[in-house]
């Protein structure tokens, strides 16, 4: 493992320069069960070494929890650093395990105000729509984010999970510097519309689990049965029962072509993602989520694989034959709208 730094890019036009590959942070206080904190704080320090700039949260991640562990890190590293967050997943006062999507103006001006607080940032960088609200104009909501760009709280807009058609509609009001879809090797929805908008408007993508949450490392086979009680992955449909099982069989090929390249599951999972970015023509930033220096040391390496045609026929069938949606209710993603 050579400590060389990865690449950077550009996140849209005249958007933020980052590391060609970010870090997903949700799981480091939320969502993927108990965390060393000590660890995780080693992880973040580690990145930022291996030149991954682009640190990702969300107001939603454990009710702010996620913001404030990682605040201290981004006060130390602020020029550094591309801080983004995200707002839209409203916690009912009277139900604080249930989540509704809000995109309302005044909604929005209270959460940015909020992550501000949490992040202790003057300006977030990178402030995306984390769901899409359909009961309020994409317009709208997108002209209130423009209304922070210029008022100085947010210096570029990102969208997450919305379609072709809402991405060129968000377009036309803002520039949008990146979408943020999952995108892996079991996950390729997005490529019918949102992929050809986002080439054709000059947005880059930014794929959130682009290791299938976990389970295209190999790390686990059936969450029912080998993750905690709090691990919300036991919530998704293809990494339990018979469908873990059918799906763990599509690893061999991932396996084949990682024993090519004498690489893991997660790089070549990683190293696909990255090549979508020459396969279709735009700017690709995957933002893997991990807890520990070692895996973010064996992430950042994976920016070195490049696939060959056979490598890339051999993984090709992979996510048509994938068991299970990649959540319970797919009616909040874009792939529930297309």
């Amino acid at each position: 493992m050579t400590d060389s730094r990865i690449p950077t890019v550009r996140l849209g036009d005249g958007g933020p320069v980052v590391g060609v590959q970010g870090l997903g942070c949700m799981g480091m206080s939320f969502a993927y069960g108990p965390t060393d904190l000590a660890q995780a704080r080693a992880t973040l320090e580690r990145a930022l070494e291996l030149g991954v700039t682009l640190y990702d949260t969300a107001d939603a991640y454990g009710d702010g929890d996620n913001e404030r562990f990682l605040s201290p890190f981004f006060k130390a590293h602020r020029d550094e650093v591309v801080v983004a967050t995200k707002f839209a997943l409203a916690i009912p006062p009277d139900e604080p395990e249930r989540r509704i999507i809000r995109n309302d103006p005044p909604y929005i001006r209270r959460a940015v105000e909020a992550s501000l607080r949490r992040l202790d940032v003057e300006v977030i960088d990178l402030y995306y729509m984390h769901r899409r609200d359909v009961d309020v104009p994409i317009e709208e909501t997108v002209g209130t984010m423009a209304d922070l760009v210029r008022e100085g709280k947010v210096k570029h807009l990102g969208l997450s999970e919305v379609t072709g058609g809402e991405l060129r509609a968000a377009q036309a009001v803002h520039p949008v510097a990146a979408v943020q879809s999952e995108w892996s090797l079991f996950s390729r929805d997005i490529e019918t519309g949102v992929v050809p908008a986002a080439r054709e408007l000059g947005v880059a993508l930014v794929p959130y689990s682009p290791l299938g949450r976990g389970f295209l490392t190999g790390s686990f086979t059936s969450a029912d049965k080998e993750l905690t009680a709090d691990d919300f992955r036991r919530q998704q449909p293809r990494f339990t029962g018979d469908n873990a099982a059918a799906n763990a069989v599509l690893l061999e090929p991932v396996r084949a072509v990682a024993e090519r390249h004498g690489a893991t599951l997660g790089q070549i999972a990683l190293a696909w993602a990255q090549q979508q970015a020459v396969v279709h023509g735009l700017t690709v930033v995957p933002i893997p989520g991990t807890r520990t220096p070692a895996r973010v040391e064996e992430n950042a390496a994976a920016t070195r694989i490049v696939l060959g045609d056979d490598d890339l026929a051999l993984l090709e069938p992979l996510a048509a034959e994938v068991s299970g949606d990649r959540y319970a209710d797919m009616t909040f993603t874009s792939a529930g709208r297309e």
